[in-house]
């Protein structure tokens, strides 16, 4: 049995910042005290920051690597690039695709997700096909269709029950049936990659769907006459992911959310593609073209495709930005992400009976050191 205690004078838990110990008995945590046990080691880490470990609930790939690619070697990849970034935890991003590749995509996962060895795998977020043209962002419009319970199905069969979260399009057609089927079999459904007005954007919140995919971004914008769904992600409760990588969001946009939303409902995504920890260059996502340059992913038509942002640069920017403090700029990347998908119970925080997932951050919020189940990794 491996136990031992960390110690330090920061420790990040839920709702404040707190000095003493948190004991690490195999893969969970067991206590948080100020009087630890006799005879048990102690990993000092005073004056260093003590957080939970980052959950990326969307992310498409990393070091040249994608969900899509439906390869052994691409899960494992892109589950050890991003343990670097702080990230412990992650849904396997899809993206607008073939039935048949979805497919693909979604045995692979089930296969392999035991094997890897950096952040855990939590599930899939299937980000469509149940879209709609207008702001399709770099989503695939020939295999758009309506939603169908049948193909959720087909998808949760291939992938062993991991579908934790799907996005659609509000004015498609039987939306709130879909809805409701789906929030019946466990899965979140995000709103996303929409031209919907406020009044359907809210209609399918009030059917059940939680959350807004990289608000403001591929959506219907806010206007004083026709608050499109951006207003439906402020007046509503559900929550709303933001890309804070400089790129897609102007950091006063951002605190526009916050201050609509609070923390307790704004969480921080990367939307990364391969091209994440990769040099600048020409690559793919999906069927189209990708260039990074000067830090941002786009396609032909100028639009931004996914991002190449890191979790942890993200946390940095929001605090750095001056929209919050540390402790929130923490949680917006691990307790509410784990929230969001219905996941608190067992990762996001720093709490007893929690696994022992832990970044150990400077005082500027760079990751040092990274513990998964209690092991360190990093």
């Amino acid at each position: 049995m491996t136990k031992f205690y960390i110690k330090s004078d920061k420790i990040f838990l839920e709702d404040k910042i707190f000095n003493g110990y948190v004991k690490v008995e195999d893969e969970k945590i067991t206590e948080i005290t100020n009087s630890p046990e006799n005879g048990v080691e102690v990993k000092d880490y005073t004056g260093k920051i003590v957080a939970p470990g980052y959950f990326d609930t969307h992310i498409h790939g990393y070091h040249n690597h994608d969900i899509m690619d439906a390869d052994k070697e691409g899960l494992l990849e892109i589950s050890k690039g991003i343990l670097a970034n702080g990230v412990t935890s992650f849904l396997a991003t899809t993206l607008t695709d073939s039935v048949e590749k979805l497919n693909a995509a979604c045995e692979n996962v089930k296969k392999y997700k035991d094997e890897c060895e950096g952040a855990k795998v939590q599930g899939i977020f299937l980000e469509g096909p149940f879209f709609t043209e207008k702001h399709k962002g770099a989503q695939n419009t020939k295999y758009m269709s309506d939603p169908s319970t049948e193909k959720l199905d087909l998808w949760q069969e291939k992938s062993g029950n991991l579908i934790k979260k799907i996005a659609i399009a509000p004015e498609r057609e039987h939306t709130e049936e879909f809805i409701s089927y789906a929030v019946n079999q466990g899965v979140k459904v995000a709103l996303g990659h929409s031209d919907a007005t406020y009044e359907q954007a809210k209609a399918a919140v009030d059917a059940g769907a939680n959350i807004f995919v990289h608000t403001y971004n591929g959506m219907s914008p806010l206007h004083h006459r026709n608050p499109g769904m951006v207003g439906a992600a402020f007046t509503t409760d559900a929550y709303s992911e933001v890309i804070c990588d400089g790129h897609h969001l102007h950091p006063a946009a951002v605190d526009v959310v916050i201050r609509a939303k609070s923390t307790d409902k704004t969480l921080l995504i990367t939307d990364c593609m391969m091209a994440g920890g990769m040099p600048e260059g020409n690559y793919k996502l999906g069927e189209f073209d990708v260039v990074v340059k000067n830090g941002a992913a786009t396609i032909e038509n100028g639009s931004l495709a996914g991002s190449v942002a890191k979790l942890n640069d993200e946390v940095k920017n929001v605090y750095n930005w001056g929209l919050v403090d540390k402790l929130n700029a923490v949680k917006m990347a691990s307790l509410i992400p784990a929230k969001s998908v219905g996941l608190d119970d067992e990762i996001g925080s720093i709490k007893e009976g929690k696994f022992a997932d832990i970044n150990i951050l400077d005082d500027e919020l760079n990751v040092l050191e990274v513990y998964v189940n209690g092991q360190r990794r990093i």
